[in-house]
This record gives C-alpha cells, structure tokens and sequence, in this order.
C-alpha cells in the first residue's frame, strides 16, 4: 500500500495548438491529423485523497462539471486496470474554461493518471500510463507524455520538440463549438499536404507556425460568428490570431514589450474593451509539464 494519504495543489495545464492540419481519414471514420501542441500556464488544480473503500468520488471546488468527466473515468480505467482495492476522494479547482479546445478535461485526466499512479503505490512507467490514456480521450497522452509535442495519428503519435518560451494571449468568447459538427462539416478542409518533422530546426518552429493554420477555423467560424469577433479583436491588435483545437478560444503570439505593465498572469486585459462573459489571459508556454517526473521513462 502506498504510504501517501493524499497529493495536493496537483496542476492540469492547458495546450494550445499552434496548427492543426487534417491530412487524411482512416477507414474507420477517424480524421488524421497533425499538430502542434505546446503547453501554457494556465492550469486547473486537483487535490486528491486516498480512500481505502475502493469508491471514487469528485468533488468541485469551482464550477461544477458534468458528472461523468474524464477526471473519473481516467480514475476508474487506471482502478481497473491496476487491480487496485483503492479509491480516492478528487477535488477540482477548474480555472480553464470548457469548451475551449485547449484539452482542460483532457489534463484534468492526465493528472489523475500521474497522480492516483502515486498515491496508489503503482508505479506504472510512463509507457503504460500512455496506452491507458488513449483509451479515455485522443489528448490524453500528449498530457502524460509531459513535453511539447508533434502530434500525429488521431492524437496518439507524439514526438517531443523543445519550443522556445513564447508569450500568448489567449481570448475565449463565451459560446462554444460541437467539435463532431466540425468535422461533419463541408468546409472542413480533409486534405492538407503533410508536414515533415525530421530535421526541422528550432529557430524554423515560428516560420512553420505562421505558414500553417487550423483546418477547423473555418468550420468554426461558420458555426460561432464570436469566434470571428474573437479572431480579429487579436488580429487588430497583435496582427496575429488563430483558434486552438476545435475552439472556441483564440490566441496571438506576443512579444515581452507587446505586454509592458501586463505582468505575469492578468486576467482580462488585453484586449482591453470585451463583451461580456468574454475572459482573456497572457500566459507563456512552458518547456515541460509541471509532472513531467511523476512516472518512470
């Protein structure tokens, strides 16, 4: 048994996907994708609490959550899987906002993973905690696997890359998007060349960025006029905008001086003018996962 009672103030950080191309579909129905996921400080913090009745329970300290989220059923594969006769008490503090397409439900479940495997005394090597995770959701392995990554596949493909430190703003309308709606669509761009990875230089990461772009954006837009708004509210000011994942938040790439005075994390002010409801942040991309060390490689 683990000698560990409880972990707490365990992070959950956002990504955001740089670009997203989709190359491709598998017989089975599944888009092919490539992208770039590169991880943000702004995270979700969990508290977790060891129970030796083997029942799972989530509590939330924010907002509250569907009642089923991936946070229980990454708890409940890795129980199964585990053969573990324990439980554990998992309180969320969520400050990423849904429906957001920056993978929040996706690093809440990773961190459950990282953590329960901890507090549990599993000590499962990272290599099995990834096959687990793409059986609860096509984004949890790039959160296990703890570095920004090349994503390939329908998520499961992950070559690390280091990215050097770049400040974002990122802008999130209320309104959000049925990702299955998107790919459903007709504007849905289904074949973008591929890129290729290897040999790529550091330095080129930018140039490639600004040359790609995010094949959903357009389907998105056609579903979510605010995403338009919110696209060009940064373009005006940053001249840069692009959707991460399947929306419906935005971001701009920004300089250090672009934020003079800004400090490290406000929360609503740039742009400064938003509607309602809209929530705003400048975060800066980290170079790995705060638990990138909590499993065994």
């Amino acid at each position: 048994m683990s000698a560990l009672s409880s972990i707490a103030d365990v992070p959950a950080p956002a990504k955001l996907n740089l670009f997203l191309h989709v190359i491709g579909r598998r017989a089975d129905g599944y888009h092919l994708l490539q992208s770039l996921f590169v991880l943000i400080d702004w995270c979700d913090t969990l508290h977790f609490e060891r129970r030796s009745d083997g029942t799972l329970h989530r509590h939330d300290l924010g907002e509250a959550l569907p009642a089923d989220d991936l946070c229980l059923r990454a708890a409940r594969a890795l129980r199964t899987a585990s053969g573990t006769s324990l439980g554990a008490d998992i309180s969320i503090d969520k400050q990423l906002p849904s429906g957001a397409g920056m993978g929040g439900g996706s690093s809440d479940a990773a961190s459950t993973l990282l953590a329960l495997n901890r507090l549990w005394g599993l000590d499962w090597p990272r290599e099995r905690l990834l096959a687990l995770a793409l059986t609860i959701g096509a984004d949890v392995p790039f959160f296990v696997g703890g570095r920004n990554a090349f994503v390939e596949g329908i998520g499961e493909r992950l070559t690390p890359i280091r990215f050097a430190s770049q400040r974002f703003v990122v802008l999130k309308p209320p309104s959000g998007v049925e990702t299955r709606a998107l790919f459903a669509s007709p504007l849905l761009s289904r074949n973008t060349e591929a890129a290729i990875l290897a040999g790529f230089p550091e330095r080129a990461y930018r140039r490639m960025i600004e040359q790609a772009k995010n094949d959903l954006q357009a389907p998105a837009e056609s579903h979510c006029p605010e995403i338009t708004q919110a696209l060009r509210l940064l373009q005006d000011q940053f001249g840069n905008s692009r959707m991460t994942g399947s929306g419906s938040a935005v971001f701009a790439m920004v300089d250090d001086e672009e934020l003079q005075g800004a400090g490290e994390h406000p929360e609503a002010t740039y742009p400064a003018a938003l509607p309602p409801g809209w929530v705003a942040r400048t975060c800066r991309s980290l170079e790995v996962h705060p638990l990138c060390g909590w499993a065994r490689d």
